[in-house]
């Protein structure tokens, strides 16, 4: 409780001391803003983040069963029945302990224990939407697995059917539910709408039919389906009772939801250690966009990875965000967004020059010239990189990091630009620089000086992993499998709290 009360509190005063400067006034640099109390602010929230995101229990319960890497523990039925009994209590689901559900579970627990794993990870950028959506509409919270069935928490998964997105929607089902498709979007794809309309669509279902697992057999087979499935048992009114005139995929469809809920939630219990997280829903916000920008332009402009971007932005078939109305949007990683929106005006400017150049007309000389020179007009049609005059927002972007012993006059000279223009790009009031500090430059050179960096050898033999910046024990922990007490067991000399870059540490 007091997290959230301090996450609170952190994000009212960073939204208050970012509300203090017009967004056209910064610029990109080490820092979005070099107020001691926003870096504060920031470094703090960042610290939350990386608190809140390690935040698992899992560790500890595997160390504490004392598992081996790799062992895939069993239980018996007995076991297993006790404990979807203490999930029954927390649900309005009729989680049965059954021949069908106990066959699933130990079919996944033994088979599927690579998919578990994967939805887990991918469960840290899903599951508060889901939590908040399903809220929201009053309905129980156990639904959010059934995203797991169906596309294992990947919004792009399209069935051979055509049903598409985490929620699996046909076509015709989106639209009627509000889903809109064009050339360039599909909102099946999009989680937070496809997820409100899977919630108005179950909460549909279940007031049809009064029973949670009738309405997951309707939302897999459709209510005609299942309709036809009562009549033929004679008016039954549950799902077990149903089931045997249900279409066979719909038959096993209760089972593994219920098997996919036991196993997320039972999952330290059986030695499976979630997939590393790249971010979670917490670290993302959103901007929306005045104009068509393709993504390539926002990769450039942020230093941000483009397949990172479509990852986050699923909504979109292409690379390009078109102009709509309402304003289409991109959603990103805290850092970068707040940077897209200091530096919005570039955006555009930058899309324009890279996406739809306009040809520059250089007059003829108008005063005697060398013989040599032909008196003729020059028709460039190239894009603006090939202009001499550096002009911000276009490819002749770059960032410097100041080295020891560098002043703004020498790095002015290396870039061949002003120190006037140095600090303008940077917004600075005066010319003092640090060390490390990266500063934002629009070099009129077609190519900035780049000092290559190493690149490591591979770990051998894939018995050895070299530790790279960003690393932590933990981490390298989970990006192979293992617990931090099963990797700490293979490498008893190294002291888990400070591990370095270049180091080697054992995973096997």
């Amino acid at each position: 409780m007091m997290k959230w009360m301090y996450f609170s509190l952190l994000l009212f005063f960073s939204a208050f001391a970012f509300a203090q400067k017009p967004a056209h006034l910064v610029r990109p640099s080490d820092t979005l803003d070099p107020d001691p109390f926003v870096n504060t602010v920031q470094q703090s929230l960042n610290l939350f983040y990386a608190d809140y995101a390690n935040a698992q229990k899992y560790d500890s319960i595997i160390a504490a069963l004392n598992y081996a890497p790799g062992q895939i523990p069993t239980f018996s039925d007995s076991v297993i029945c006790e404990r979807l009994s203490k999930m029954n209590d927390l649900t309005p689901f009729h989680l049965d302990c059954n021949a069908a559900t106990l066959s699933t579970i130990k079919f996944f627990a033994a088979q599927r224990r690579g998919f578990i794993r994967v939805a887990l990870g991918r469960s840290a950028l899903y599951f508060d939407l889901f939590e908040e959506k399903l809220t929201e509409y009053g309905l129980p919270l156990e639904l959010r697995y059934l995203s797991v069935i169906e596309s294992g928490l990947r919004p792009q998964v399209k069935s051979r059917a055509g049903a598409l997105g985490l929620w699996q929607f046909m076509y015709k089902t989106g639209l009627y539910f509000g889903l809109d498709e064009n050339s360039y979007i599909d909102e099946r794809m999009d989680p937070e709408k496809a997820t409100d309309a899977a919630c108005r669509y179950l909460k549909q279902l279940y007031g049809i039919y009064g029973d949670w697992n009738l309405a997951l057999a309707a939302y897999n087979a459709g209510p005609g389906n299942v309709n036809a499935a009562i009549r033929r048992s004679g008016g039954k009114t549950t799902y077990w009772e149903v089931r045997p005139f249900l279409p066979k995929e719909t038959q096993g469809y209760v089972p593994n939801f219920i098997a996919a809920a036991y196993m997320m939630t039972y999952h330290a219990e059986y030695n499976i250690i979630p997939m590393e997280a790249k971010i979670h829903n917490s670290q993302l916000d959103t901007m929306c966009l005045k104009s068509g920008v393709h993504m390539q332009t926002i990769a450039k402009l942020t230093d941000w990875e483009l397949t990172d971007i479509q990852s986050l932005n699923p909504v979109y078939k292409t690379t390009y965000i078109p102009k709509m109305t309402p304003a289409r949007c991109v959603t990103g990683p805290l850092d970068k967004i707040g940077l897209l929106v200091s530096f919005e005006d570039s955006l555009y400017r930058l899309e324009e020059a890279i996406f739809n150049p306009k040809p520059v007309v250089v007059p003829p000389p108008t005063t005697p010239q060398d013989s040599t020179q032909r008196d003729s007009t020059i028709l460039i049609t190239s894009t603006i990189d090939t202009l001499t005059t550096p002009v911000p927002g276009t490819n002749n972007l770059l960032y410097h990091k100041v080295k020891t012993g560098e002043n703004m006059r020498q790095i002015a000279l290396r870039y061949n630009v002003s120190i006037e223009q140095l600090m303008e790009w940077n917004g600075l009031r005066t010319t003092n620089i640090y060390v490390g500090q990266k500063l934002t430059v629009y070099s009129s050179q077609t190519a900035a000086p780049v000092t290559p960096t190493p690149t490591p050898p591979p770990p051998p033999a894939k018995k050895y992993y070299t530790v790279r910046s960003g690393d932590t024990f933990g981490k390298i922990a989970q990006r192979n499998n293992l617990t931090q007490a099963q990797l700490q067991r293979l490498n008893p000399g190294v002291r888990v709290n400070s591990i370095s870059v270049g180091q080697r540490i054992r995973i096997k």
